[in-house]
């Protein structure tokens, strides 16, 4: 979204960005200011008085049913945002983002509104802005909203509410941005009189967010170090079968054994941030060289690749899954170990790349094997390696890739106003 904003001043637009209080960004997973940092000073930034009441934990704002039975009150909390919009945690939220956008546009009239999702209920503010003021808009789906990315197909019916919100939200956006190749095909196939407007706008990596050089790190006589970096947002059997691996490389490598896993990365959020069953894993594994070190930093993230030796990317999902961290995990030149499904996004983009160690598979036999030949790797790539793999990466930089789709948006709506020049993110 950093990204998308620049581009859109740089382009000579003048951009209003609505999001959320500061607070209510930390009581969820944090916030990191570095990212700030590089966000162009003509951005404008409104604030709306939102906040999710399920992450709070002061329990002196509990009301007595929530403090006395949780459970029954957290049932009660979802239920009550489905009256307002399908969606479970923030369909409650939907008048305050629908009258903070409309009052925007009263203070300064958009040309373009740019709907980020989730959560899904934004539409709700594209579509009142479009029947009260006709603003043009288009929807940043990135994941999409009906498709199921982790097992697969439909979410959700089209003949559903969420079904019917979407299908017509979606009949006017001018267009419709999807994050990987699979996930707009499948909203080609979903609405045939949009697959014109469906754009792939992958994530891409910051260059400035990859170490410097192609020379690598010397391993140290006590071993390598692999890291991870990345929110540790899947099921904890996930964590546990990698962790198996990695202790069963240990068991039969002498390389492995006496190296260190790093996980970096945010654990759980709210009450339940670093208190849940993932880092009660870690502690586990901590006899077997696991450690966690918690959340980067993005003005820190180049360093902390500079310290290890080979990455492990442990990515849920499939075909419809690419995430953000693989454009990264391979700029950076080490060897990549994939620890997901063979059929998935993030294969397609890191096929053909060096210091690979491919994707097979979750099965404990495969990990351990991938363990194993990551730290051959490691111990034995050259400068030249190295600097293949960063070549393999080069065309997936965060900019490039945004560029195009920003451009032809920002083309078409001009093409349609002689005052086009503000837009809404």
């Amino acid at each position: 979204m950093r990204e998308t904003a620049n581009q859109f001043c740089a382009l000579g637009w003048d951009v209003t960005v609505v999001t959320i209080h500061e607070e209510s960004w930390e009581r969820e997973y944090g916030l990191d200011h570095t990212l700030s940092d590089l966000v162009d000073p003509r951005v404008r930034v409104v604030e709306l008085p939102l906040a999710r009441e399920d992450l709070e934990t002061d329990i002196r704002k509990f009301s007595e049913s929530r403090a006395l039975r949780p459970t029954a009150w957290a049932k009660r909390e979802r239920e009550r945002h489905l009256n307002f919009f399908p969606e479970l945690v923030f369909g409650g939220w939907r008048d305050c983002v629908e009258q903070g956008v409309v009052d925007v546009h009263r203070a300064r009239p958009a040309d373009l509104l740019l709907v980020s999702c989730a959560p899904y209920v934004n539409l709700a503010a594209a579509k009142r802005l479009w029947q009260e003021h006709k603003v043009p808009y288009a929807v940043d789906f990135r994941d999409g909203w009906s498709v199921d990315v982790i097992g697969g197909g439909e979410a959700f019916t089209k003949d559903s509410e969420a079904g019917r919100w979407e299908d017509e939200v979606l009949r006017e956006a001018k267009a419709v941005w999807c994050v990987n190749d699979p996930i707009a095909d499948f909203y080609r196939e979903r609405y045939p009189s949009l697959a014109d407007r469906v754009e792939v706008a992958r994530n891409g990596f910051d260059p400035d967010s990859v170490p410097e050089g192609a020379e690598g790190r010397t391993p140290a006589d006590d071993g390598l170090v692999f890291g991870y970096l990345g929110s540790v947002n899947f099921r904890p059997e996930f964590l546990e079968t990698v962790l198996d691996a990695w202790r069963e490389a240990r068991r039969r490598d002498p390389l492995v054994a006496r190296s260190r896993f790093e996980i970096r990365g945010h654990i759980g959020a709210g009450a339940s941030r670093e208190a849940n069953a993932h880092t009660e894993l870690i502690r586990k594994a901590e006899t077997d060289g696991v450690a966690f070190g918690g959340p980067v930093a993005k003005a820190d993230v180049a360093t902390t690749y500079g310290r290890w030796d080979a990455l492990v990317l442990m990515l849920v999902g499939g075909r419809y899954v690419t995430s953000g961290k693989v454009y990264e995990f391979m700029a950076t030149g080490l060897p990549v170990i994939s620890a997901h499904a063979v059929d998935h996004d993030a294969s397609t983009v890191l096929d053909g790349r060096p210091l690979w160690t491919g994707a097979r598979g979750m099965a404990l036999e495969e990990l351990t094997g991938a363990f194993i030949d990551a730290a051959r790797m490691a111990s034995e790539a050259t400068g030249d390696d190295r600097a293949a793999a960063r070549a393999h990466a080069e065309r997936f930089t965060r900019s490039s890739l945004l560029a195009p789709a920003v451009r032809r948006l920002s083309e078409a709506v001009q093409a349609g106003s002689e005052t086009a020049g503000r837009v809404q993110a």
